[in-house]
């Protein structure tokens, strides 16, 4: 759900996420409860990272489409689970452009090319 990394982390983080869910928000987009949207930080179906003065825990607005979790994003972070990287450096990674894509991973999610982008987190764990 979240990592016990540094500041300097998350405002990494932050400067590459253009916009932030709380759960609340996030939950009234999916048409869940928040307890539910815990759940599916839990289960690593969503991923949020506590940022903030008040230290909130935020979700990545991109995540969230049509109010649904975008479509591939659990395989993918269940992908980058198994190539070790933690929450903070799978949303860095997410958020990174990659010139082989182009754009961001999560762009590329977005716009329906989950395959490409799998198979570069793939390629991470080797």
């Amino acid at each position: 759900m979240t990592d016990a990394l540094g500041s300097a982390a998350v405002d990494d983080v932050e400067s590459l996420v253009p916009a932030w869910l709380t759960v609340p928000e996030a939950a009234e987009q999916l048409g869940l409860d928040v307890v539910r949207v815990r759940s599916l930080l839990k289960d690593r179906h969503l991923l949020a990272v506590r940022r903030g003065e008040r230290n909130v825990l935020s979700i990545p607005a991109a995540f969230v489409s049509d109010g649904k979790v975008l479509k591939g994003l659990p395989g993918l972070l269940t992908l980058l689970a198994d190539a070790r990287y933690n929450d903070t450096e799978s949303l860095r990674w997410l958020f990174t452009a990659d010139d082989s894509l182009p754009g961001t991973p999560v762009q590329a999610l977005t716009e329906n090319r989950g395959t490409e982008v799998k198979r570069r987190a793939q390629a991470l764990a080797f």
